[in-house]
């Protein structure tokens, strides 16, 4: 993992409070119960916002490398998810064409 030592959180305090909440809300349990079938898993929003108050309070050092394992942790899992389709650089060369109607 990359040094935090220069670090400021990217996020204000509001934002890990507000992504915690929602992560709570009855709405994104049955969207996330829906699509992954288990609930939430929202103690790591909990954990950064107790975080960021400990750091925001007492400049805790542990609450920052916490805080920046957490985001680099988001970051990767973001950068993990590729892309399903590929990208077309020009449309297919017989696009005007009608479609072929099927047969009954």
């Amino acid at each position: 993992m990359a040094d935090c030592s220069p670090w400021q959180p990217r996020r204000p305090c509001e934002a890990y409070r507000a992504e915690w909440k929602l992560c709570r809300s009855a709405r994104h349990f049955l969207h996330h119960y829906y699509f992954h079938g288990e609930r939430p898993a929202c103690e790591q929003w909990r954990r950064d916002l107790a975080s960021f108050r400990d750091w925001e309070e007492r400049q805790s050092a542990e609450a920052q490398r916490s805080l920046c394992e957490s985001e680099q942790a988001r970051v990767q899992a973001a950068r993990k998810h590729i892309l399903v389709w590929a990208l077309r650089q020009s449309p297919p060369a017989d696009w005007h064409l009608p479609l072929p109607q099927e047969d009954e």
